[in-house]
């Protein structure tokens, strides 16, 4: 009886285990939105990016892909984090200076896949081993109230990074710095 109750206990242990460690794996891919860029009179919007050190106490990959508002992509990049480092990215510099189709959007989402550190040291195009634990606030400038353009901050919210989706993001990246002549590279602005 002992035994069984043993390895009832230890099964039950084994389960709780893979819960925790599937949910790990999971904190890998944060998202956001940027509003009102380049729209003239707004001020920039910012993205920041830490490392907390925790999981590996190594350095990580910030992969960051930027599409408009119609979901199409519009530059990517990847930008090495060290523990405990912080990376700044101006949404209107960085981030949407060198678009894909030579378009800026005023209006799109920020998708960052915090990975391993692979190529160069960070290439959002292949190889990427999604691996946790970067962590990404936005600042939004919300529509035009009276003479002000209200700022509002946020952390981004975490999704679920399933094989598919890590598949197109990579994808999307590789066509976008590629093929596409130098367009669609983001820069990994400053810090770190």
């Amino acid at each position: 009886m002992k035994r069984q109750i043993l390895a009832i206990a230890l099964v039950i242990l084994g389960i709780c285990a893979l819960g925790v460690i599937s949910a790990a794996a999971q904190d890998v891919l944060k998202i956001d939105y940027f509003a009102n860029n380049a729209v003239a009179g707004a001020p920039d919007a910012t993205v920041r990016v830490s490392n907390p050190g925790t999981a590996s106490a190594a350095n990580l990959c910030a992969m960051v892909y930027v599409f408009d508002n119609d979901q199409e992509p519009v530059e990517c990049c990847g930008c090495l984090v060290t523990p405990d480092g912080l990376r700044t990215f101006s949404v209107k510099t960085d981030l949407n200076k060198n678009p894909l189709t030579g378009v800026v959007s005023t209006t799109g989402a920020i998708k960052i896949v915090s990975a391993a550190v692979n190529n160069s040291p960070c290439d959002p195009t292949s190889n990427v081993t999604p691996t946790p634990t970067v962590r990404a606030w936005a600042t939004h400038i919300q529509n035009k109230v009276g003479s002000a353009y209200p700022i509002t901050e946020t952390a981004f919210s975490d999704a679920t990074l399933s094989t598919a989706e890590l598949t197109n993001l990579v994808e999307d990246c590789y066509f976008t710095q590629k093929m596409a002549s130098g367009h669609g590279i983001c820069t990994c602005g400053t810090g770190d």
